[in-house]
């Protein structure tokens, strides 16, 4: 039973969960650039975003279960495939998104298709874990500026593959309930972290061991005239455009969509038979985004429930600028929500 718990960030979340994982389990690895601190130094006080990622681990854990990999994605997703092929359970740090590019043969042919094509006689427990997204408002001082090539959100494009998991968490509780899960989970599971969710933000989570359920969306706000479905860092954006929208009289309820494959479209549609309207907003560009595969779904499934054409809400049809004053208005803000929101009204 879950009884006690306390304040950590995101990051701290996600750390606390792997800990705890390597505990229970020895055959648990974990593999990525930096995540040691660099070197494999045993007992390191590593710096800097990187090594944030897996502090603390290797002094726990040793070099033999926390492997420092160089700049060679294709060659460690590899070697992590093979790994869960032969009785470990390895946990591998992407960094960013944008470098499935690299090692896309590795997930979509090779750790996505194996148990499938060995008849089930062979596991694939393998986490690839890795970071998406720009951030509004941001200055190169202060975070964001990674510009076009670390802080896309193609997470669309993990999740059209057949044999894969994607989870999006978006809290500190349910980013270490959803990591448990995919550390135990018998197949590969993709577990997205927003790189500016939660920034400086702490809540409360459990100290012992928990799990959510992967595939299940989850309403974080009840309302009666529009839903506004957000995945990762835009749930956040939705709540507050929920706020907003209750200063004028309007109650949105928002839906946290938490793991993009398997989709939960039951909640999503339960939500909009009672609202009848349906806004969802992505972080991702339009074309072929999670944004548009849900609001189909909803067409497809729910047309009968709508009084009004379902509005996705997303980034621009652009790569991420580099230049600060761009970047602060690329990505859907709770401003961009509450518009499309009025002009969904106007319908």
């Amino acid at each position: 039973m879950v009884t006690t718990s306390r304040e950590l960030t995101f990051t701290q979340a996600i750390l606390e969960a792997i800990r705890l994982e390597m505990r229970r389990d020895p055959t648990i690895i974990m593999l990525g650039e930096d995540v040691a601190g660099g070197a494999g130094r045993e007992k390191p006080e590593p710096e800097g975003w990187f090594a944030a990622r897996g502090r603390g681990l290797i002094a726990e854990f040793g070099p033999e279960r926390i492997i420092d990999c160089p700049i060679a994605e294709m060659g460690f997703v590899g070697a992590g495939v093979g790994a869960a092929m032969t009785g470990l359970r390895p946990i591998v740090d992407l960094s960013f998104i944008d470098l499935i590019g690299v090692c896309y043969d590795q997930i979509i042919n090779q750790a996505a298709k194996m148990h499938y094509m060995m008849g089930g006689k062979v596991p694939m427990p393998l986490v690839i874990r890795t970071t998406y997204g720009s951030r509004p408002g941001s200055t190169q001082k202060h975070g964001g500026g990674a510009a076009a090539q670390h802080s896309q959100t193609i997470y669309s494009v993990l999740a059209h593959i057949s044999g894969l998991k994607v989870v999006v968490p978006t809290t500190p509780y349910n980013a270490k309930g959803l990591m448990i899960s995919a550390i135990r989970d018998d197949g590969p599971v993709v577990v997205l972290e927003n790189k500016f969710l939660g920034l400086g933000s702490r809540s409360h989570v459990p100290e012992e061991a928990y799990t959510l359920p992967i595939g299940k969306a989850e309403i974080v706000r009840s309302g009666r005239d529009v839903t506004l479905c957000g995945i990762g860092r835009m749930t956040r954006m939705c709540l507050d455009a929920a706020d907003a929208l209750a200063a004028e009289g309007i109650e949105a309820e928002v839906v946290d969509v938490l793991t993009l494959a398997p989709l939960d479209e039951d909640t999503i549609l339960e939500s909009v038979s009672r609202t009848h309207k349906l806004i969802v907003v992505d972080e991702d560009t339009p074309t072929a985004s999670m944004a548009r595969d849900i609001a189909g779904r909803v067409a497809d499934r729910g047309f009968g429930d709508l009084d009004a054409p379902i509005k996705t809400v997303t980034s621009p049809e652009a790569p991420v600028p580099f230049a600060a004053v761009l970047e602060q208005i690329y990505a859907p803000s709770s401003a961009t929500i509450v518009a499309a929101v009025h002009e969904q009204r106007r319908w």
